[in-house]
């Protein structure tokens, strides 16, 4: 900057790399007074109360003018610096960052958020001597004893730090010097005694501790406090967390980021809020379908934010839905994570709860996160959360982990992508020029995704391994619904969309598998919980229990109050597993209830209209409308499936059942005054 201050010592001022004389001591105390609320208005009684230590003499307010008009045309050529005189005050206009004092703090605190010894040790060299040189007031006083602790407390975050690295020998000096200025220091004891320990000098680690605690007594009366007593315990008895870190207990295990992340700004956002928010320990399960870009998310945000986590990243697949065996066992996940830190497999403990206590000891206070990728359900993860809120997890499922939710953890379901960001994805993967030039063919490849992003990144998969072929082609293949899944399959179980959605199937009940197939051949954009009772065959407290748990697997979305649907390529899916004699019965179910409903509704919406007869409901009485306004909202909220209903009715050879239907819907057409 063309303008830079100095406070962290003599009070200086350079512009354009050349020091400004600043004029005589009290001239420099008044702006150093202003650069100290930069860009905030000091009164004149505050002013002259910091210059003159509350004894300003009779012409104190023409002696603070006189002061600023010199510093003005001292400062002329810094055309960034602007001091004003306003009702307020006197306030300097400057860029904080041009003050040192400024800068410093700014510095602490991002070296304290991201822990990066780099930005402690550029905070540190802003440093030339004492606060406020040459300047002395009560104010500047204050001043100095302020900036001094805070000096002091950044040096002894960066030994800490320091440490957690394990470089110990290279700090010894300093903490030596720095406990002989202040032997009752206990922080500073207690980084002394660690670095002597680890450096392998016990006997002087607990020597040092001794004096420390005898001169505590002699000089305060008192014994040293839980964290000094502490150390001293585990140096006793050797205990492992002391050893200093090894590379191997700096875990780097996050696989590759993804080459590109559309339309998830906002879920980005949410991911850094809980984790800086702090206060315990930052828990985010991301949710939602198969396909649908949870773990894209999670290490898409992981590796924007390494430096968050300096003490390392681990990096664990739990195989929650793997075709290839039983989710990953609570204790051999935290055996592999414990390995990942360092620990001998040798020396672990084989009870579960001592290892993940172990494991808990071993993560304190360090700067990790913890991706926990395809979780099953919560009591998979609950033994993998560390205790630190120091540390930070990222776990991705296809069940909504609701458990979780329960305990703290920050529920973030992705939904699917809308079309713009599904283009703008496609046109990543295999270039803005395909689709540009076939705009109608990427439409309706990215219609036939339905936002999904593994979709669309199987068929530019598909549309890259044949570059010389148009992307008609391919919409060719994805227009006949029947074979869009044939369709979705670059070649491997991992971007097969048929694969990757049966091990959502098969993680599920024999109960909810069945409602799953059927719910797959209803027709029309969504279905009632009445209507699911029929279609299924259950109850309908057994069917909202089943909905329920699909929901929570994201194999189902509840999208209003008591209304269910199903993403276009899972219900493919679905009737694909329907067999023929069960998707029959379950079809004359629904018609048949259907049938009857719309029957009441019709008798009250039109009731001149003749009245058809139906067979006595399989399901028991149909449901009784109160009035109106009921029956017509039934209509609305069911005419669309209604209209699909028909459609499935007529390609299956129901023709009485088609007639029927068309002609209770005429009744209401007709109360709409639309036509059939």
């Amino acid at each position: 900057m063309p303008v830079r201050f100095r406070l962290l010592g003599d009070i200086e001022a350079h512009v354009d790399g050349r020091p400004v004389d600043l004029g005589h001591v009290r001239q420099r105390g008044v702006l150093a007074a202003l650069l100290a609320d930069v860009n905030h208005p000091v009164s004149v009684d505050q002013l002259a109360d910091r210059v003159w230590a509350g004894r300003p003499p009779p012409r104190a307010r023409r002696s603070l003018a006189s002061y600023l008009s010199r510093l003005r045309r001292v400062l002329a050529g810094a055309e960034d610096v602007v001091i004003e005189h306003g009702p307020g005050g006197y306030v300097v206009r400057v860029a904080p960052e041009a003050i040192d004092l400024h800068r410093f703090r700014t510095l602490v605190a991002e070296a304290r958020e991201n822990q990066e010894l780099a930005r402690f040790d550029e905070a540190l060299r802003l440093w030339h001597g004492d606060a406020f040189a040459g300047v002395d007031t009560p104010w500047t006083e204050a001043m100095r004893q302020t900036l001094a602790a805070e000096r002091e407390a950044i040096e002894l975050d960066r030994t800490d730090l320091t440490l957690r690295l394990g470089k110990h020998n290279a700090v010894l000096a300093e903490i030596s010097a720095r406990v002989a200025a202040n032997p009752l220091n206990e922080r500073a004891a207690g980084q002394l005694v660690l670095a002597l320990y680890r450096g392998g000098r016990q006997a002087d680690a607990l020597d040092h501790y001794e004096r420390t605690r005898r001169r505590l007594a002699e000089e305060l009366g008192a014994d040293p406090g839980p964290a000094l007593r502490e150390l001293h315990r585990k140096i006793l008895t050797a205990d492992p967390e002391l050893d200093p870190p090894s590379a191997a207990a700096v875990p780097r295990q996050l696989p590759a980021a993804p080459g590109w992340l559309v339309g998830r700004d906002a879920e980005l956002a949410v991911l850094t809020r809980v984790v800086a928010a702090g206060g315990t320990v930052p828990v985010c399960a991301i949710g939602g379908p198969a396909g649908v870009g949870k773990t894209a998310l999670a290490l898409r945000w992981a590796h924007d934010h390494l430096a968050r986590f300096p003490d390392g990243q681990l990096h664990l697949d739990l195989r929650g839905f793997d075709p290839s065996g039983a989710p990953m066992a609570p204790k051999t996940a935290v055996r592999r994570l414990l390995g990942a830190l360092g620990a001998d497999p040798a020396t672990l403990p084989l009870d579960e709860d001592e290892l993940v206590a172990r494991y808990r000891s071993l993560v304190a206070g360090k700067r990790l996160l913890v991706v926990l990728d395809n979780a099953r359900d919560a009591a998979q993860v609950e033994p993998l959360l560390p205790g630190s809120e120091t540390c930070a997890v990222l776990v991705t499922s296809r069940h909504r982990l609701t458990g979780l939710g329960v305990r703290g953890a920050r529920l973030v379901d992705l939904d699917l992508l809308s079309e713009a960001d599904a283009r703008d994805l496609l046109a990543r993967h295999i270039g803005p020029g395909p689709v540009a030039d076939e705009a109608g063919a990427a439409a309706d490849l990215v219609r036939w995704c339905a936002g999904l992003p593994l979709a669309v990144g199987i068929v530019a998969a598909r549309a890259t391994a044949r570059p010389g072929f148009p992307l008609d082609v391919l919409v060719k293949e994805c227009r006949d619904a029947s074979a869009r899944l044939d369709a979705l399959d670059a070649g491997d179980l991992t971007s097969n969309l048929r694969a990757v959605f049966s091990w959502s199937y098969t993680a599920l009940d024999p109960a909810e598998a069945e409602v799953f197939r059927l719910l797959g051949v209803a027709p029309g954009p969504d279905i009632a919980l009445p209507a699911a009772a029929a279609l299924t065959g259950l109850d309908g407290r057994r069917v909202r229990s089943v909905l329920r748990s699909l929901v929570g697997a994201h194999l189902l979305q509840e999208h209003v109050p008591g209304r269910y649907r199903m993403h276009d390529l899972i219900r493919l899916y679905a009737a694909e597993l329907a067999g023929d004699e069960a998707r029959g019965a379950a079809l004359d179910r629904l018609t048949d209830v259907q049938l009857h409903t719309a029957r009441s509704a019709a008798c009250l919406l039109r009731p001149e209209h003749p009245v058809i007869e139906l067979a006595t409901a399989a399901g028991g009485a149909p449901p009784e409308f109160e009035h109106r306004a009921a029956a017509l909202a039934w209509f609305e909220a069911e005419h669309a499936g209604l209209l699909a209903l028909r459609r499935a009715a007529a390609a299956h050879g129901r023709h009485r059942a088609v007639g029927q239907l068309a002609w209770l819907l005429s009744a209401y057409h007709t109360s709409r005054g639309l036509t059939a």
